[in-house]
């Protein structure tokens, strides 16, 4: 396995799928930077961010040239994939500009269920036992993403520039969804209106308010908890008032079911408790309004389908060859 990893190939020239998507993100939102400008805090600082990640996504491409082969390849689309850490906070920097609409989500969840069931379900179930599994499910999220991938890189590689290409491209989907429809979920709304309001009933418009605070409502559930303190560091450290509806966390989960399912029905069984519990968690650490998480379910079968087309389509064409 080792030598195949650095065995040289015979590539395919220019970029890859996801750097192409990467880039065409990258365009869009430089565009819309530019229509923001006057409004926005760091404009230049973040045009200049653009710049650099496309300047390296060229660099990696030529030096792919230099010695073309699996590692290579996957250094490449690994780092595209790590950028997405860079990517979600920026939805923040443009939806923060826009009038929050979480009054709406609060409302039309009020209707449809007569109450709010991320504060029932925390509530009811503060226990260790539901705690806990629910917070390491959440936490399984990104390890999810990394098992999978790697599982087509080690053993479907043929389909490994496609599911990188999928998970991607549904990643920037969803963002561009975050950054024109602003809702920041019970765990940054419920504290901006008070807890009396939401006992009540009532959600007022709120306005611009997250351009100026993000106070983070605490995690519910076994404050002592290993899984607690890992996501309740992760959302204070990491967490921005953007991303609610729909959630990714439950339509990229979903999307990497689908994926598991396609290639291991072993690993997609190993990986359906985390899926369970990250699904639930997402209401249940307020994260999200249930709304959000049936929203992320449905939309994900949808994303996954287009986007897969979309490949088909536009870049279906082998990452390169072995050289006998």
């Amino acid at each position: 396995m080792a030598l195949d990893l650095f065995k040289r190939v015979e590539t395919r020239k220019g970029l890859f799928a996801v750097e192409k998507i990467t880039l065409i993100y990258n365009l869009l939102t430089s565009i819309l930077i530019l229509f923001l400008f006057q409004r926005m805090d760091h404009p230049l600082h973040m045009l200049w961010d653009r710049a650099v990640i496309a300047g390296m996504t060229f660099l990696l491409m030529y030096l792919y040239r230099l010695a073309p082969c699996k590692f290579s390849a996957f250094v490449r689309i690994a780092i595209q994939m790590s950028l997405l850490s860079y990517w979600y906070p920026d939805t923040f920097e443009f939806n923060r500009l826009f009038p929050n609409l979480d009054h709406l989500f609060a409302s039309a969840e009020q209707w449809m269920f007569g109450g709010q069931p991320a504060v029932w379900f925390s509530q009811y179930f503060p226990q260790m036992w539901v705690s806990e599994p629910f917070n390491m499910g959440y936490f399984a999220y990104y390890p999810m993403i990394l098992i999978v991938t790697l599982f087509y890189f080690i053993c479907r590689f043929e389909l490994f520039e496609k599911v990188s290409f999928v998970l991607v491209t549904s990643f920037f989907i969803y963002y561009l969804i975050y950054i024109f429809i602003p809702v920041a979920g019970p765990q940054f709304y419920f504290p901006a209106i008070g807890m009396d309001n939401v006992a009540h009933g009532i959600f007022p418009s709120i306005g611009d308010y997250f351009n100026h605070n993000q106070e983070l409502l605490p995690g519910p559930g076994y404050q002592h908890g290993f899984f607690y303190s890992l996501v309740e560091g992760s959302q204070q450290v990491g967490e921005r008032p953007t991303a609610a509806f729909p959630s990714s966390h439950v339509g990229i989960s979903t999307i990497l079911m689908i994926m598991a399912w396609r290639g291991s029905k072993r690993l997609f069984a190993f990986l359906m408790p985390f899926y369970f519990f990250l699904c639930c968690a997402t209401v249940y650490i307020q994260a999200h309004y249930l709304i959000d998480a049936i929203a992320g379910f449905i939309s994900a079968i949808g994303i996954y389908i287009v986007v897969t087309k979309m490949f088909k389509r536009w870049f279906a064409k082998p990452l390169f060859r072995q050289i006998s």
